[in-house]
């Protein structure tokens, strides 16, 4: 009999070892549902704070790229005593190594100003500004045609 105790017992024992075993190879779907729940509340405040990041890069980059080709075309009209007639113009004479990209459309064109200076020594129409040509609007509403 107590044989028998001993036998049932290991079994008894041996059943309790497998579901123990079974319930640690695997998680409940609770245990699912609140890690997905914990990432996707993860996902929700990281996704707005790249992408504003993001924005603010590229409107960082506007700027600069602007101001370079300001510098460029002051720095022309000084050396040539008149203003050059396109972007192009800069290139050519090699004040900017290339057409710089504008970052809000993506593409190298640009808004040439075109007016006649009034302090060159021939007083020649030509560009004496560039604009972004998007037609989108900065953090603080202001157009990016019109930095």
């Amino acid at each position: 009999m107590d044989r028998l105790k001993l036998r049932n017992n290991a079994a008894v024992d041996e059943g309790v070892r497998a579901r123990t075993k079974r319930r640690q190879l695997g998680y409940s779907l609770l245990e699912l549902m609140i890690a997905m729940f914990i990432i996707i509340i993860l996902i929700s405040v990281a996704v707005p704070s790249y992408q504003k990041a993001m924005q603010n890069a590229r409107e960082t980059v506007l700027k600069e790229n602007l101001w370079q080709m300001r510098r460029a075309i002051d720095q022309y009209s000084a050396d040539k005593g008149k203003p050059p007639q396109t972007v192009d113009d800069l290139v050519t004479a090699k004040y900017l190594r290339e057409r710089p990209i504008d970052p809000m459309t993506e593409k190298d064109e640009w808004r040439e100003v075109m007016e006649t200076d009034s302090t060159s020594e021939t007083a020649e129409a030509g560009m004496t500004d560039v604009k972004s040509t998007s037609d989108g609007v900065d953090s603080e509403g202001k157009a990016y045609s019109e930095y």
